[in-house]
């Protein structure tokens, strides 16, 4: 017999009622569709899309999941693009068969100190084939920066802030792309160095662990060289306070959740074109230099000067070419600090982040032109003691002699091959302190997921922008 209860009379049923008369149906209609909408929840869900090898997040194959990030580097030998994408984890994405856009041209914006409108139309290219690969419905998504280096500081403010100021335009005219004023800049050496560590740390997958499992970093530029690497928490508490003008010696980083304490250091005059220039003026008491090979006679001009640069009638001599190196350097500098490298600069405290070293850029071209690494090679394993011997060979040619032996040198480097290679050991050796057979890593380009990335600032640029964007 159903029981229901009464209705008060003349009150008609409601849905109320209807539903609390038909409560046991309901129940049995619908217990099996919940446990469907349960089973269906519950199963594994197909697996996120793979991208260059890399796992990625459910989102990261929506386009709206991507962001791309255009990252011009202005150095002082010539001007770079780089375009990245980035999914939703920050991984970075195929841009079709690359993992990165990489166009390169010279001369740098330096060369156009007397006409800064000259100096950003020579972007335009670069700039036309980052558009070529960004999407155009996320262009006016995607931040540009350009990042100028040693060649422009060395301009003076006055000259390098037109050129700036002339670049930015043409962005804002011409590139469709986000930009704001401060991100088209004059790096300072600090800058660029935390940014190389960033980027290589990045690309070896080391951000996220302790500050001993990072790798150091030195990047020998045109103009300037960058030692970078992470100390402890109280080697950072004890770091000198910077002169006036000078950059902090530790920037305070956080990066997948771990906080780092980057001991960085740019020495301007010190990178390789800079430093012959350095080496010169050292050594050149006589009339001629240590360093330059038998036969050559010329002139050195960097920036606005110029400088005698024509070999001694015996050729040049490793020995005092190397004497004329430590010179230029200030080995002997006082220190005034718990212990320096060169020049009374602080070194850090050296440590655990500095013992896997990485050096690049300039490194890794003259290594591979002297001939002791694979110019087709990524990375290398290398000791200072290769560029010594390697230094002691190439001082012993003439010029004619040493353009038959080093084919992959171009004309106008031939004659500085000898004070280039010997700068490289005595930066590394007296410069640094690093033992003469202490293995390092010699790197062009990182490999990551089932592409190579090249092992430059502009990386760490892109994920900082990207990061915050």
């Amino acid at each position: 017999m159903r029981r229901h209860s009464a209705l008060p009379a003349g009150r008609p049923e409601t849905l109320a009622d209807r539903v609390h008369r038909y409560r046991g149906v309901l129940l049995v209609l619908l217990a099996p569709l919940a446990l469907v909408s349960l089973v269906l929840l519950l199963m594994p869900r197909s697996p996120a899309a793979s991208v260059g090898g890399r796992r990625t997040g459910p989102m990261s194959g929506a386009a709206g999941a991507k962001r791309y990030a255009v990252i011009f580097d202005a150095g002082s030998s010539g001007s770079r693009v780089h375009v990245f994408c980035f999914d939703a984890n920050l991984d970075l994405v195929h841009i079709g068969s690359e993992i990165e856009l990489f166009v390169q041209k010279k001369p740098g914006l330096s060369a156009f100190a007397n006409n800064p409108r000259e100096a950003a139309d020579s972007l335009v290219s670069l700039l036309d084939d980052a558009k070529r690969v960004v999407p155009a419905e996320l262009r006016d998504q995607t931040p540009v920066r350009v990042g100028a280096t040693a060649g422009l500081r060395n301009l003076g403010l006055e000259k390098s802030e037109q050129i700036l100021q002339a670049v930015r335009d043409l962005l804002r005219e011409k590139s469709s792309f986000k930009t704001q004023p401060d991100w088209v800049t004059v790096l300072d050496g600090s800058q660029e160095g935390a940014y190389e560590w960033v980027t290589i740390n990045y690309l070896l997958g080391n951000l996220g662990k302790t500050y001993a499992d990072t790798v150091g970093v030195v990047d020998l530029g045109g103009g300037s060289v960058q030692m970078a690497y992470a100390i402890p928490e109280k080697d950072a508490e004890k770091a000198p306070k910077p002169s006036d003008g000078e950059d902090s010696y530790v920037k305070k980083l956080f990066l997948k959740g771990t906080t780092y304490y980057l001991y960085v250091h740019s020495y301007l005059h010190y990178g390789l074109l800079a430093a012959r220039a350095e080496v010169l003026k050292a050594g050149n008491s006589n009339g001629y230099s240590n360093c330059m090979l038998e036969g050559y006679q010329g002139q050195y001009k960097y920036g606005k000067d110029t400088f005698e640069a024509s070999a001694s009638p015996s050729g040049a001599s490793y020995s005092k070419c190397k004497d004329d190196a430590v010179k230029a350097l200030k080995v002997d500098e006082a220190c005034t600090h718990m212990k320096c490298s060169f020049g009374g600069i602080w070194n850090g405290g050296g440590g655990s982040g500095q013992k896997n070293l990485f050096v690049a850029s300039f490194f890794f071209d003259r290594a591979a032109e002297a001939g002791f690494v694979n110019p087709k090679a990524a990375v290398a394993k290398v000791k200072p003691s290769d560029f010594e011997q390697a230094a002691q060979r190439a001082c012993k040619l003439s010029v004619k002699d040493a353009e038959a032996t080093y084919p992959g040198v171009q004309k106008d480097n031939i004659p500085y091959i000898c004070m280039d290679l010997v700068y490289q050991y005595t930066l590394l050796v007296d410069g640094f302190g690093v033992d003469p057979n202490h293995e390092m890593t010699l790197v062009k380009k990182v490999p990551y997921s089932d592409a190579y990335v090249e092992a430059a600032w502009p990386l760490g640029s892109a994920i900082e922008v990207a990061s915050s964007s």
